[in-house]
């Protein structure tokens, strides 16, 4: 009861993650500080109402989407407060002010009944269980937070957007511990979308077929957490991804495509104005629906194949919206229709059918003050709204299909529409005024932009109105002159006729045609409102005194004046013409700023012939009861004397004129009502706006109170009104701020965007710019006009910005009510201005003495005057008559002005002592007491010259010291030019650090051939590459045209874009040696981030890394081959990136798969490029591989020696193709990966020896290097083979049992027999075992383990000898008594006092140096070879023979290794210690 009927409300809110949420049958959406409740259907909406209570602009609303509770919303703000609302009683329910800085994003969980999750700017997270009233605070990340979304399927987990690209995963239960980050996004993150349903398998990659183990924060997930749950989300980046949260991979990647826009070209800055929002309706797991860059709507199918997933909402042209979409929602209707709602830019709220993808109906919106109201007396029903977001909407309000059936006229315009007018016969002509004085014409049903009059008002225009032509558009003749012309009145108080046939001919003042009429003199008032009657003879002018001048057409004769008002006519309006009673139409209304309106019954003088004018100083009907201005006036169409006024005070009434009553009062809008409209269709509906950017219809007989609050103001005026009919000029009060009054510049955000002035779909709207314009409420000459509200948006702050104080409830700052009618001549304003301090104080200060020493001082100065002959006596000069001196000769000026000079000294003001030295004529005197008081100016400087040249280089001389003492040093290195230093002044910028000014100065005024230009360069590149600016050093460097040092600077950070530039910038300036090795080290990145396709990419341009190419093509092939048992940790989010390689289908072996893979990708099929790869790679030098050699260097490692071997092999190089597969079964034994060696032998020799023979000549294995290659790799064979076949004999059951007896094992001899047997006869003989049991390795390997016991004793006897000397030095500094002396031992030399006890029998140093020394002598007569070629351990292959049961071992190679170990197991303590089991005890 009270309500709108209908309306237009505020546009939803900029550049907020989640301002519009759905449920039910309801639509929310945050429209500046409130929130807007829509009912919704396919056919239109319904309105339900509005939730207000916040003070600041609403960030963010959503939904309960918990079955029970979907009345139930949260909304955000940028007051601090978080708060629940029962859609029911559109009431508070309970609310928090948790976070301390401005908050960006809010969800309400759909898991959890009662848990809201918000968060701010600075990466505070809160949830809030508001059922309970607690709450809990995290800190995940130190980001700014753009959006969040709480999991639908598990009820602690959130996602969070950060404004960087950063996507986290965290768990409320566990303190905000995070779970996954999510990282592929390279801009800010607008939106994040749960999969409505889980397990949906349409999406799974590839490798998600294998057996994963998925872990959170290390510990293994259990059976539910198992089940995949995906997550949407848009970024500015332009793309579109799907996230696997179980895993915290990337599964796709959408980009978002370039669609041409209708009616014109793609705009060049449309990629910086994307908002990209996502969402995932119910129902449609494999459908997302997002928004792109010219406001159109996509469907993506995840599921279909092909480039082109997605699909186009809208199935005409203009059903889409123009400007981008900021949020999407959806909604199922009890019909069972699955509704899609969107917002946008366009100020327009679009419902589609998500079966038929089409728009349903389309609901305008408002973004800033409705000015303005005018309903077509052609077209009826057709309402034309002027609004000051720089568009006019024209309303449909009887249409039968849409019952918010607007267009919106925007063409042109560029500025606030603050005047409306439509044409008395022409349906389709409406014209309009606008803030910045422009006046046009727009035919309404046409796609044309407006007509637009030359003449320019100089301030707002204020008022339109359509009317008979008058001198001189009147006088042409009948073809030539329009039936109308339009009359606009603006805020410099002039009123415009324009002749509507040509506006681009000068219009014409009708001020100009009163003074001639009416034979006036004087100055006329300042107009403010104008209004013709209906018979179009008389015209109604308001002025700015108050008063209200009746004109008779043609000539405008001036019939009367109307003095009743004191302050500004704002409204001006007469009766109809088709009441019962004609007296009524000679009624007129008018609202000022004092309140009050009056009606005028003008009867009397319109029907009077008398040519004089007559004054009226008593209204017909006094209407009081407003408590501010009045705005606006509307007559009712339908009843006889009935009006309805809009005011300051946020209500309009509606009054019985004759009997003086209010009848109803509406207060549904929040804000001052600023214009009004009585339905010329229907007789209880009136339309009005307001400054709450809305636009209400309501039914005058609905509202529940019949006349405006009482206020103090009202109580005031009515008692002062019964007590003083005629009221005295009163002195003006100070103004108190109103409380429903608020300053709308400073609601938060604003029409500017933060891409800049955007344009207004195809069109070149401008949007409000950031400064918005003073809005163009009063009418005066010296506007006083209230800053609107531009639309609000979520551009977030950074996060050094101040956050709103708890203390303050709102950030709309009170203003007091703007008056129109305090007009001021710009010589009262300066007048208030602060007046200059007086050069002659002294002077001046004598000038307020009494009457008595004034006259005393005439005579004084006549004496002195009169006596010119007669000796000035000392009183001449006294301090009474030193004031006196202006009025006198030079020197008693020059006295005056001296201690006029020391009193402004005395007081702080040396440069007014100066302006006096200077009056004087002393101009070096000036500047040598500046310069040693060091209070140069610049307008000394500048006055310097007049005293020669070499008093002006001093002066700049000493001004550039003063300003570096200052440490204003751009400014010395300025005076320093001007007298043409310009070396020194580039020294000066550089002694002082300012790199880049001294650079742009030598550049500028230097040659280019100077040597200082490349010391500026190196010096700043120096300073930049100390900092870690490696990029801007690079820069420097190159400037000084050093590529090479700028290459070297750029590869410094290591990081893979780094490596790539600097390879890139060497490779341009002809380095071609560093390019290559940045471009190696590339690659390496690159394929550690198992990116092997980059990799290739990395090298192609380097001929001479030819063979590193060949190196990482084989590595590719290899860890495809070793996937699985490749130890390597790649990391959890690097998604690989292979070539695609085709199967041919054939058995090959892996070297022939190496060469076919060089011939396709690589091109290297020649000797001579094998040649030439083979050298390249024999000059690199590889490090050796240990047990901690990471194992991606392995790979690489392992990859490098196989090249090799297959280069050598092509060469038919025999020897050279087996030392590489030599050392790549040695590479694996070092680095400790079994199972790593044991594949690959598998890879390179699947049927062992017989592939190595097929490798090699024969007839080279007869030669000595290449035969003994060979035996140690089939040495490496049959030691990798010994394993496998003792691990195939432990895992049989019960071999050996602990008994300390030995076991009957016949049955498992003759098991193992055979299988022993099996071996040997598929075993060549190359590959026996029996080559493990060499003699002379095991003598080389024995030598090797004495040399390195006897180095560690070595070691241990100097490390206890550095131990023994700190202790002796610690106690002789604590010996007191000369008793106690160090023993004789001590002071011998140290090879002859230190023996070492390594067991029981301490062993002299000497007898180490004998022991190594006869080692090393049995070391060297062992051949070269057994040094250069690896080979397994004997000893430890004897002991693993040993440990085979005798069935499987033959009686000559158990005798052997029993040989072996007794024979060089007494050089390590831990093969005797392991062999006492097979060797005899000693007796």
């Amino acid at each position: 009861m009270g309500g709108p009927d209908r309306m237009l409300s505020a546009s939803p809110n900029w550049y907020c993650s989640r301002a519009s949420d759905a449920a039910g049958s309801l639509f929310g959406f945050a429209a500046r500080n409130c929130i807007c409740l829509l009912h919704i259907n396919p056919q239109e909406p319904g309105l339900y109402g509005e939730l207000a209570g916040h003070t600041d602009r609403v960030s963010s609303f959503a939904f309960s989407h918990f079955s029970g509770q979907t009345h139930l919303c949260a909304s955000s703000s940028d007051d601090g407060t978080v708060k629940v609302w029962d859609t029911q009683t559109k009431s508070i329910v309970t609310e928090h002010k948790l976070h301390r800085s401005t908050i960006s994003a809010l969800h309400w969980s759909p898991a959890v009944k009662d848990l809201l999750v918000s968060g701010d700017e600075k990466g505070i997270l809160v949830c809030f269980w508001y059922n309970r009233n607690d709450s809990q605070q995290f800190f995940p990340e130190p980001r700014t937070i753009f959006c969040l979304s709480c999991s639908p399927h598990k009820e602690d987990i959130v996602a969070v957007g950060y404004k960087d690209g950063m996507i986290v995963l965290i768990d409320i239960s566990r303190r905000g511990e995070v779970v996954h980050r999510l990282r592929g996004h390279e801009d800010e993150i607008h939106c994040l979308e749960w999969c409505p349903h889980p397990q949906e398998r349409e999406q799974k990659q590839d490798e998600d077929t294998e057996e994963e183990i998925n872990k959170t924060n290390g510990e293994f997930l259990s059976e539910p957490e198992n089940n995949r749950f995906y997550l949407a989300s848009g970024s500015k980046d332009q793309t579109i991804r799907i996230w696997c949260t179980s895993t915290g991979k990337g599964v796709t990647t959408l980009k978002m495509p370039y669609l041409k826009r209708r009616g014109g070209g793609v705009d060049s800055g449309v990629k910086e104005r994307l908002w990209l929002t996502v969402h995932w309706p119910q129902g449609r797991p494999t459908q997302i629906l997002s928004s792109c860059f010219g406001g159109e709507l996509l469907l993506w199918d995840l599921a279909k194949s092909g480039k082109q997933k997605w699909t186009l909402l809208g199935t005409s042209d203009g059903q889409n919206h123009s400007r981008i979409v900021f949020n999407l929602c959806s909604l199922v209707t009890e019909e069972g229709s699955e509704l899609l709602l969107s917002t946008s830019m366009d100020r327009e709220v679009k419902c589609w059918d998500l079966s038929s993808l089409s728009c349903c109906w389309s609901l305008a919106s408002l973004g800033g003050f409705v000015y303005s109201l005018a309903f077509s007396p052609v077209a009826t029903g057709c309402l034309a709204v002027g609004v000051g977001d720089s568009m006019i909407r024209v309303w449909n309000t009887l249409s039968v299909v849409n019952a918010y059936d607007v267009k919106t006229l925007w063409q042109g315009i560029r500025s606030k529409v603050t005047a409306l007018a439509w044409h008395p016969t022409k349906e389709t002509s409406l014209a309009f005024g606008t803030e910045d004085g422009k006046v046009g014409i727009f035919e309404v049903f046409l796609s044309k932009p407006p007509q637009i009059s030359s003449t320019y008002h100089k301030k707002t225009v204020y008022s339109l109105c359509w009317g008979p032509p008058l001198p001189p558009v009147s006088f042409g003749a009948d073809g030539d002159r329009p039936p109308y012309s339009l009359y606009s009145c603006g805020g410099e108080g002039i009123i415009y006729q324009h002749n509507p046939w040509k506006l681009n001919a000068e219009s014409c003042d009708i001020n100009k045609l009163i003074r001639d009429t009416n034979n006036i003199k004087h100055k006329l008032p300042v107009h403010t409102e104008l209004s013709w009657r209906h018979d179009l003879q008389h015209l109604a002018v308001g002025n700015e005194d108050g008063t209200i001048e009746v004109f008779r057409a043609p000539g405008l004769q001036l019939i009367c004046t109307i003095q009743q008002h004191h302050k500004l006519v704002n409204a001006l309006r007469w009766h109809h013409n088709h009441s019962q009673d004609p007296d009524m139409s000679f009624l007129l209304a008018s609202g000022s700023n004092n309140a009050a309106v009056f009606v005028h019954n003008l009867k009397g003088p319109l029907e009077s012939l008398s040519d004089a004018p007559l004054t009226i100083t008593e209204p017909y009907r006094n209407l009081l009861g407003h408590t501010a201005k009045i705005t606006s006036l509307s007559w009712s169409p339908h009843h006889d004397a009935r009006l309805v006024s809009a005011s300051y005070d946020g209500t309009a009434q509606v009054w019985d004129v004759l009997q003086e009553e209010p009848l109803s009062n509406y207060r549904g809008h929040k804000g001052r009502l600023l214009s009004i409209h009585w339905s010329p269709v229907e007789l209880d509906q009136v339309w009005t706006g307001a400054d709450d950017f809305c636009l209400h219809n309501w039914s005058v007989s609905k509202q529940q109170h019949s006349r405006p609050p009482k206020g103090k103001k009202s109580l005031d005026l009515e008692k002062k009104r019964n007590l003083q009919p005629k009221l005295k000029p009163k002195k003006k009060k100070k103004m108190e701020p109103s409380k429903q009054e608020m300053t709308a510049g400073d609601l938060p955000g604003g029409e500017d965007d933060r891409h800049g002035a955007l344009q207004n779909g195809m069109s070149d709207q401008e949007e409000e710019q950031a400064a918005p314009p003073q809005e163009p409420v009063d009418r005066v000459t010296l506007e006083v006009i209230l800053p609107e509200p531009a639309q609000t948006h979520c551009q977030p702050t950074s996060p050094t910005m101040p956050a709103v104080e708890k203390s303050s409830p709102s950030i709309f700052n009170k203003s007091g009510p703007v008056r129109k009618d305090q007009t001021k001549d710009r010589s009262d304003l300066h007048s208030k201005k602060k007046k200059a301090r007086s050069l002659l104080p002294i002077s001046t200060g004598k000038d307020h003495l009494s009457k008595e020493e004034q006259h005393r001082d005439c005579v004084k100065l006549v004496t002195a005057i009169c006596a010119k002959d007669v000796q000035e006596g000392p009183q001449a000069h006294s301090e009474d008559s030193m004031h006196l001196g202006l009025y006198r000769d030079r020197a008693a000026l020059y006295r005056l002005m001296e201690e006029e000079g020391k009193a402004h000294l005395e007081s702080g003001h040396p440069e007014l002592q100066h302006e006096i030295m200077l009056w004087k004529g002393d101009l070096k005197g000036t500047l040598q007491l500046a310069v040693e008081r060091g209070e140069l100016t610049d307008q000394l400087v500048a006055l310097s010259p007049m005293a020669g040249y070499k008093v002006w280089l001093w002066t700049v001389e000493s001004f550039v010291k003063q300003l570096c003492f200052q440490e204003q040093y751009v400014k010395a290195a300025s005076h320093l030019l001007s007298i043409n230093k310009v070396y020194e002044a580039v020294q000066l910028l550089l002694g002082n650090h300012l790199y880049r000014e001294a650079i742009a100065l030598a550049k500028a005024r230097l040659p280019a051939s100077d040597p200082i230009h490349r010391e500026l360069y190196t010096s700043w590149a120096a300073v930049l590459e100390k900092d870690g600016h490696y990029a801007l050093a690079a820069k420097c460097y190159l400037g000084s045209s050093s590529p090479y040092d700028a290459a070297k600077v750029l590869a410094k950070k290591g990081d893979l874009p780094s490596l790539r530039t600097a390879a890139e910038v060497a490779l341009i300036a002809g380095e071609k040696d560093l390019a290559a090795s940045f471009a190696i080290r590339c690659a390496q990145e690159l394929v550690e981030a198992k990116n092997f396709v980059g990799a290739s990419e990395a090298l192609q341009r380097h001929h001479s890394l030819l063979g590193q190419r060949l190196v990482f093509c084989t590595s590719e092939l290899l860890y495809t081959h070793l996937e699985d048992k490749m130890p390597v940790d790649w990391g959890p989010q690097i998604p690989p990136n292979f070539h695609e390689w085709e199967d041919t289908g054939r058995k090959e072996s892996f070297i022939t798969k190496v060469i076919s893979l060089w011939q396709r990708e690589c091109g290297v099929g020649s000797m001579d490029l094998f040649t030439e790869a083979y050298k390249q790679l024999s000059a690199s030098e590889i490090p050796p591989t240990t047990v901690n050699t990471n194992p991606k260097q392995l790979l690489l490692q392992l990859a490098h020696e196989i090249t090799m071997s297959s280069l050598s092999h092509q060469l038919e190089n025999w020897l050279e193709a087996a030392l590489p597969l030599l050392r790549i079964l040695s590479r694996c034994h070092q680095a400790g990966h079994f199972t790593l060696m044991q594949e690959i032998s598998r890879l390179l020799f699947p049927n062992g020896c017989e592939d190595l023979k097929a490798m090699v000549s024969p007839e080279n294995i007869e030669k000595r290097e290449s035969g003994t290659a060979c035996d140690n790799v089939g040495a490496f064979l049959a030691y990798i083979r010994m394993y496998e076949l003792w691990w195939e004999g432990s895992e049989q059951p019960t071999v050996y049992k602990q008994t300390g007896t030995e076991v009957n094992t016949d049955c498992l001899h003759e098991e193992t027999g055979d299988v022993m047997e099996a071996e040997q006869n598929t075993t060549p003989g190359l590959c026996d075992f029996e080559v493990l049991l060499s003699e002379l390795h095991a003598a080389y390997q024995s030598a090797q383990r004495e040399i390195a016991e006897v180095q560690a004793a070595l070691r241990e006897m100097i490390q206890l000898h550095q131990r023994t000397r700190q202790n002796q030095d610690s106690s002789l500094e604590l010996e007191q008594e000369p008793e106690l002396n160090l023993s004789p031992s001590q002071d011998k030399s140290f090879n002859a006092e230190t023996n070492v006890s390594a067991g029981p029998s301490p062993v002299s140093l000497a007898e180490l140096m004998k022991k190594l020394s006869a080692v090393n002598h049995k070391l060297a007569e062992f051949p070269e070879f057994l040094k250069a070629l690896p080979f397994p351990d004997v000893m430890e292959s004897c002991l693993v023979l040993l440990h085979f049961p005798p069935a499987l071992l033959p009686p000559v190679i158990r005798a052997k290794a029993l040989a072996l170990l007794l024979s060089h197991s007494s050089g390590s303590a831990d093969h005797r210690k392991a062999a006492k089991k097979f060797l005899p005890s000693p007796e």
